[in-house]
């Protein structure tokens, strides 16, 4: 008999509290002709807002060490946390705060999601030459909508991302301003809101996700990141021209995942039969089928992994609304079926992906503690 997950998955809060909803609302916030509807959690109007993403910070982490952040955990207090999107991962995190739309819209749908026609995994960190990054993700971005309105519109992160296919789908219409440092980063975010009399700025950091997948989230390596990562903010905060309105989330959470947890998709024929493409990430697989076998990989991944996983076909994740309202043309990026992984529970394959099956950080599903991100707020005087 398959067993159910103990606890249900935290279904993303689409339209009320995701990623998605609070890029939409600072957008909203800063142009005094966008529609009401479109500033959903009701942000305040400003002249310049600056976002801030750290990249792995869920609200559970945040909420458990609250001495090594003071200055964040100070914010935290009267806030409450929104909710990532599916996967919780960074690839379909940027893609919903850089087009103010849920997954099922803008179609950043995973780590690694087939391409359609195509035999291969498009992999979206590093992209693909073969994929249009434009083509993929064809909405208009918060950035170019933002510089329609004559609002200036700038991305600080580090140098490399310019011009690569994540930052083209997701962040275009945005000016890259290169920041390879914490220092540099406040300073160029402070630069860029003090030029222009109406703008919006993001600022990315993602050393704290790269610490907890290589040490934990639990370990001493990623509380001291930790620490860095709260004076970031508070230097940020402080060199804001006055009236800026400061926002701090992250793009997911993370889960340690022990030895214990993991099973290994490739010594595991049961879950290879049937199977074309294992795509997605350790705890958010996306299962693509062979031709009339869709029905057994769910079946068999159902029973192998039990109560470890919420494991659904294509239709019943999208009726479930994981993905939000999906775009029908981009329905069969999703895999036939969907695996989201339960407690710490990483459904690895040291074989065709050695590198990240040694990772100890993980996330990308369905629960608490990486879909409960952080949505601060702080107004420079």
């Amino acid at each position: 008999m398959t067993l159910e997950p103990r606890h249900q998955p935290i279904v993303p809060s689409y339209g009320a509290g995701t990623l998605s909803d609070l890029s939409a609302s600072i957008l909203a916030s800063l142009d005094p002709k966008a529609p009401a509807e479109q500033n959903v959690l009701g942000l305040a109007p400003t002249q310049r807002a600056c976002l801030l993403i750290v990249d792995g910070l869920g609200w559970e982490l945040l909420r458990d060490h609250p001495a090594a952040a003071p200055f964040l955990s100070e914010l935290a207090r009267n806030a409450k946390p929104i909710t990532a999107g599916f996967p919780a991962t960074t690839v379909t995190s940027i893609g919903s705060l850089g087009t103010g739309k849920p997954p099922g819209q803008h179609g950043m749908l995973g780590y690694k999601v087939l391409v359609p026609g195509q035999d291969f995994l498009l992999n979206a960190l590093h992209w693909d030459p073969r994929v249009d990054p434009r083509q993929w993700q064809s909405l208009p971005t918060v950035y170019e909508r933002a510089t329609a309105a004559g609002i200036a519109a700038v991305h600080v992160a580090r140098g490399a991302f310019r011009d690569k296919g994540l930052t083209t789908a997701a962040l275009r219409g945005a000016e890259l301003w290169p920041a390879d440092s914490m220092g540099a980063l406040a300073a160029q975010a402070a630069a860029a809101l003090a030029e222009n009399g109406r703008a919006y700025v993001m600022v990315y950091h993602g050393d704290l996700d790269g610490t907890g997948h290589v040490f934990g989230a639990g370990s001493d390596a990623w509380y001291y990141q930790l620490a860095h990562v709260d004076k970031l903010a508070e230097h940020l905060a402080r060199a804001l021209p006055s009236g800026t309105c400061l926002y701090i989330t992250a793009d997911h959470g993370m889960v340690d995942v022990g030895p214990e947890d993991r099973l290994d998709v490739d010594a595991t024929p049961e879950l290879r039969s049937g199977l074309a493409v294992l795509g997605g990430e350790a705890r958010a697989r996306h299962l693509y089928a062979r031709p009339g076998a869709a029905g057994d990989v769910l079946a068999t991944w159902r029973e192998i992994l039990g109560d470890r996983a919420w494991v659904l076909s294509r239709d019943e994740a999208i009726k479930e609304g994981w993905f939000g309202p999906v775009d029908p043309a981009l329905a069969d990026r999703i895999g036939d079926v969907v695996a989201a992984a339960a407690g710490s529970f990483a459904a690895v394959a040291t074989k065709a992906e050695p590198g990240e099956s040694r990772l100890f950080g993980m996330h990308g599903s369905l629960t608490s503690a990486e879909q409960l991100i952080p949505a601060l707020a702080f107004t420079a005087t």
